[in-house]
């Protein structure tokens, strides 16, 4: 949705209409219950619904220097005030004031309009012992008297979703009752079949059953179970007619069933061959950890922090906030990059290797049906579920700022399905944090073509070339807009984000790197690493080119306002050098130089983790969402505050990743 906002100046002291501005008509009964509600508070005993809907305005607080300019007020308590005719409504004006925007909360009847409202608001008509209701910030605190009225905006207090909001909430219900009704089913037949007198064919019948899941398997544990079922089944009968349709309902609803999804999503038993790809479980995890905290820490920063100069200075001062938001913290990003390309190599070239060394177009065809089954359902039941969810809260003063992506999502859901969203301007992304999954996809449809000339001579010219060209475009892009590369000012930077951060050409080199890697992996005959210190001379790089990354954003913190080269450069090299450290560490681990560091990331501790992931990641923002859009006051940063945001949404989290990959993502995986 996009707002036009017209802009009204208000000046203090008899705040008058300002010239040229178009008069604006009040309806007669938003006259009239405001001026009963401001006869009331200027009594001297004024009733009850009075003081409450008074006591709702925003009121001016402490530590307007370092952040605290939005006044809020109290959205249930002005609810819950009843005139006569009428009861509060709460609504906010959003203002300008020099530098400095701000909103405050004020409460009117529910008899007036937004227009009404605003009309009030440009008049100066809410005032209290003639002083307004609304006083501009003092002169003071933001050296200018002078307010400017960007627009006004009123919280509805009834749920009325429409029929886009019904369609996706239905889609949520269908896409969860097909597994759980499987599960009933699955446990109805054989619960019959247990009770039938005729034992051979039940036997043969639930044993021909089993066999059929066999082919519709999804995972490695689910395979062994099923070909220990199926080597019973030289010892009976073949099954009639009857029995062998029955068979065949039973195998594919115990393809989709609880009972078969859950196995091997909490086991600490990894599907990887011993001594191949270990780390890799610990890397995906702590990659999103990092993630979910900086998103923690981003999201109540937007808008809902009384303190945010504070919380800036504090975190611009030491690098000890990276793993929050600080520095370069969405660097995991590129490690997930990095891991898919890595996996998508190695994939394709077992796919090529079981098609005997042929790569055709059906396979490269089943190549990406496979990723899109694997990535599309979840993805697009989030996404109902975000409409669905969002229709049915009522939210806070603080969920303003997330309309335009709910609104943009009945617009731009098209883009979510074909997995170009990135590709659109990011204010018109649906569920802003999916531009991953279609940057990930975009990326991994280069595999094949890479996988291809990776038997020609051109390769390395290729893979150096298409390098080059992200590390260039970072560069250009960044010294021609002037981009910032320190976290936070990047969250200020519209230009960073709509053509930068989210685009393929910059963002291609880690998953570049990861299917360079893959293809090593999988093709090497002979150890990379041949003598210890060729192993303590990589790990001496390693650690450094990390800490470099890490520490050069506090140099280079200011935004540039000419071209700068530093920060060029930097934009255009951190995340293939990122991703370059990470490889190394995954090397080292493969190649037994990985010590303590290989013990760690391959703990079986990290297996369960890694399989819910996904699921993770995409369902992390909306608790995060959740959680903002439910206060009706602001949040004060300390760090033992976003400590406990952090470890809030990640326990919720892990739950509802577990029912998610359960209910969701397993069961409608395409079989390998």
């Amino acid at each position: 949705m996009t707002l036009h906002l017209v802009v009204f100046l208000l000046f203090v002291g008899g705040r008058g209409a300002v010239e040229n501005t178009q008069t604006l008509t009040v309806s007669q009964r938003c006259v009239e219950d405001t001026n009963t509600f401001l006869r009331e508070i200027n009594q001297d005993e004024p009733k009850g619904y009075a003081v409450l809907m008074y006591d709702a305005f925003g009121k001016v607080g402490s530590n307007v220097v370092g952040g605290n300019t939005n006044q809020p007020g109290l959205l249930q308590q002005c609810r819950s005030a009843h005139g006569p005719s009428f009861s509060g409504q709460y609504c906010q004006v959003f203002l300008r004031q020099g530098k400095v925007q701000y909103f405050v909360g004020i409460c009117v009847p529910d008899s007036c309009e937004k227009d009404d409202v605003q009309t009030l608001v440009l008049y100066d008509q809410l005032q209290f012992n003639q002083m307004s209701l609304i006083p501009p910030l003092p002169s003071i605190l933001v050296n200018q008297s002078t307010q400017e009225m960007i627009m006004t905006h009123c919280l509805s207090s009834k749920i009325a979703p429409d029929t886009s909001d019904i369609t996706c909430l239905f889609v949520c219900c269908v896409m969860v009752a097909i597994p759980l009704g499987a599960t009933l089913l699955t446990a109805m037949i054989r619960w019959q079949w247990k009770r039938k007198v005729e034992p051979t064919l039940e036997s043969s019948c639930l044993n021909a059953a089993l066999n059929l899941y066999g082919t519709l398997k999804t995972s490695s544990s689910s395979s062994s179970e099923t070909n220990s079922w199926s080597s019973e089944e030289s010892n009976s009968n073949h099954p009639t007619r009857t029995c062998s349709l029955q068979s065949r309902v039973y195998g594919c609803l115990q393809a989709v069933s609880i009972q078969k999804t859950t196995q091997g999503i909490f086991s600490t038993s990894t599907s990887i061959p011993v001594g191949g790809y270990a780390s890799l479980n610990g890397i995906r995890v702590l990659s999103l950890l990092w993630i979910i905290c900086g998103h923690s820490a981003q999201f109540p920063v937007i808008n809902s922090l009384d303190n945010y100069k504070d919380w800036r200075k504090t975190v611009e001062s030491s690098p000890f906030y990276v793993l929050t938001i600080s520095g370069p913290v969405f660097m995991a990003v590129d490690t997930f990059l990095l891991l898919g390309g890595l996996l998508s190599a190695r994939s394709l070239l077992g796919s090529i290797n079981k098609a005997e060394d042929k790569l055709s177009l059906s396979l490269v065809g089943n190549y990406l049906l496979k990723r899109i089954t694997r990535i599309q359902p979840l993805h697009l039941f989030i996404m109902c579920l975000t409409i669905g969810l969002i229709s049915l809260v009522k939210w806070g003063p603080y969920w303003f700022p997330f309309i335009d992506t709910v609104m943009d999502c009945k617009t731009y859901w098209w883009a979510n399905l074909l997995l170009i969203s990135n590709l659109l301007p990011v204010h018109e992304i649906c569920i802003p944090w999916t531009w991953y999954l279609s940057l990930d996809f975009q990326c991994y449809a280069t595999t094949p073509l890479l996988v291809y000339l990776y038997r020609l001579s051109v390769f390395m010219v290729v893979a150096g070339g298409l390098l080059l060209m992200t590390v260039v475009a970072s560069a250009v892009i960044t010294a021609h807009l002037q981009l910032p590369v320190f976290q936070p000012s990047t969250m200020t930077s519209e230009n960073y984000v709509l053509y930068y951060y989210v685009k393929p050409y910059t963002r291609y080199g880690p998953f570049l790197i990861g299917i360079l890697t893959g293809i090593y992996l999988t093709t090497k005959k002979n150890p990379l690493l041949k003598q210890w210190w060729q192993a303590a001379l990589g790990w001496l790089c390693c650690l450094s080119l990390l800490a470099l990354l890490v520490g050069l954003p506090y140099i280079l913190k200011e935004t540039p306002a000419n071209p700068s080269v530093p920060h060029a450069l930097y934009q255009g090299l951190h995340r293939p050098l990122w991703a370059l450290a990470v490889t190394w560490i995954i090397l080292a681990c493969e190649e037994g130089y990985g010590g303590f560091i290989k013990r760690f990331l391959s703990l079986t501790f990290w297996v369960p983790l890694s399989n819910i992931s996904f699921a993770c990641y995409l369902i992390h923002p909306v608790f995060i969402i959740l959680y903002i859009g439910f206060q009706e006051t602001p949040i004060h940063y300390t760090d033992i505050n976003f400590m406990y945001l952090f470890l809030g949404h990640l326990v919720l989290t892990l739950a509802v990743s577990c029912m998610l990959t359960v209910l969701v993502e397993k069961p409608y995986l395409l079989p390998k």
